[in-house]
């Protein structure tokens, strides 16, 4: 089958979670990460104009070093962050290529499309742009990313034919999710001929060290393998058209590791992916509060309390077992200073809530888990 980067190798390095020293990147480990990746065969490279520093660190770790037709590397424009108006959103563009002094980029995306977010690019003639950018041989295939629905994937790729790729969120845990829709984005893709880039395939890092049960069933059927390792073979045992799968590393290890899986791949074999699908379901019915984030309860709350971050923390840690990742997640959730303790226990949210859920019994548990 003949498709859209079907020789590119199938590790792609993610730019979004650079090593750090003393708060900044450190160039040094970049640089020697950035080597031994090219040197083990792999060669696409995946940052953002939002992301940090990252571009900078890649004209010193990778363009100024290493030839051009060496590497891929992709980029992606954010018409949702700090934009005004449709100059402000294609400046963006010709500001990643000064940072990154790449001349064009392989692959340059329109990013985190979803939501009200979708419209910006419409709003701002994005589509006209990148078009107008790849006729002039500024980028050499255009696409974007999505973190939304399966109908709202639809929706873009009939009003957009011209993507030739997209990038997803997919993941085993992800993969039944009813707001993620991983497997079912993976079908609209495959119904619309698009190959896909794999994003997120370890969750941001949370299934490298899945709930106990996960890991203690992996164990069984593997125990020379890493967690990480199954949430990477699954995505790249995947019977679709596979670009890449980004990874986003931050030391040494993680990229020796990952290089280990890739250069030598085996995909899952049957009894492996039976147990892919028991943590599948560990994953699905796991009690998670049932809250859709329709935001009902914070219009008349006195306390201005973040009610729905403040759930979807306490479901990261009852999903995931990792109270770090969901004590950073209340963190950033609360850092208006709308903290569950400051429930006056009113009843307002629990009458305005339409899915019935217990709100104040759930505040006194984000306050037990989260404040203590």
């Amino acid at each position: 089958m003949n498709y859209l980067g079907k020789n590119i190798p199938k590790l792609g390095f993610g730019l979004m979670r650079l090593p750090k020293k003393d708060g900044t990147i450190d160039i040094r480990l970049t640089c020697e990460m950035v080597d031994r990746f090219l040197e083990a065969g792999f060669t696409y490279f995946d940052t953002a104009y939002v992301y940090e520093g990252s571009e900078a660190a890649i004209k010193k770790a990778l363009v100024d070093r290493h030839p051009r037709e060496s590497y891929h590397l992709a980029t992606k424009l954010a018409a949702w962050s700090g934009v005004k108006n449709t100059d402000d959103a294609r400046k963006m563009f010709y500001t990643s290529l000064e940072r990154t002094g790449a001349g064009y980029f392989d692959f340059y995306l329109l990013h985190n499309l979803g939501d009200d977010r979708t419209k910006l690019y419409d709003d701002y003639k994005l589509w006209d742009f990148v078009l107008e950018l790849k006729e002039k041989g500024l980028v050499q295939h255009i696409g974007f990313s999505m973190h939304d629905t399966a109908a709202a994937l639809d929706s873009i790729l009939n009003a957009h034919p011209e993507a030739e790729f997209v990038q997803l969120q997919v993941n085993y845990s992800d993969w039944n999710h009813k707001e993620v829709q991983s497997r079912l984005c993976c079908e609209v893709a495959k119904k619309h001929n698009k190959p896909i880039i794999i994003m997120e395939p370890v969750r941001g890092g949370l299934l490298a060290s899945p709930p106990k049960a996960i890991a203690e069933l992996f164990r069984k059927v593997n125990p020379a393998a890493s967690p990480a390792s199954w949430a990477l073979r699954f995505v790249a045992s995947l019977d679709y058209d596979i670009i890449t799968i980004l990874s986003g590393m931050s030391n040494m290890e993680q990229l020796e590791e990952n290089i280990a899986i890739f250069k030598d791949f085996r995909p899952l074999d049957a009894r492996e992916m039976e147990a892919i699908r028991v943590a599948q379901e560990i994953f699905d019915n796991a009690k998670t509060i049932p809250c859709t984030d329709c935001r009902y309860c914070i219009k008349g709350c006195p306390e201005g309390i973040a009610i729905p971050g403040i759930l979807e923390a306490l479901n990261r840690y009852i999903v995931y077992e990792n109270l770090p990742v969901a004590k950073g997640k209340y963190k950033r959730a609360t850092k208006s200073g709308g903290v569950a303790s400051k429930c006056i226990e009113c009843g307002q949210c629990e009458s305005a809530c339409p899915q019935h859920i217990g709100i104040i019994d759930e505040l006194k548990r984000a306050v037990e888990v989260f404040e203590n």
